[in-house]
């Protein structure tokens, strides 16, 4: 971890560090890092310090973006459109 880390109410620390370049992660890092991220959204947004949500969203949109430059023809789930919610 980088030293930029805030205590978090719960049980673990927000990490403000950079991280590596997703285009540098192999498909089971990126995998790893989106599931990580996903896992820790609503702990980060519920009691993350404005920092740390920062980083979270930009760290989720850099990881996704990724995921969708390397899979455009993604398997899509024509009945998760209409599912309702």
């Amino acid at each position: 971890m980088s030293d930029d880390i805030v205590a978090d109410p719960g049980d673990g620390v927000f990490d403000l560090g950079i991280g590596i370049d997703p285009a540098g992660l192999a498909d089971d890092d990126l995998f790893r890092e989106l599931a990580s991220l996903h896992r820790t959204r609503l702990q980060t947004l519920r009691h993350g310090p404005d920092p740390a949500l920062d980083t979270h969203l930009r760290r989720t949109a850099e990881l996704e973006t990724e995921y969708l430059t390397r899979y455009p023809g993604r398997e899509i789930d024509p009945s998760r459109l209409t599912q309702d919610f």
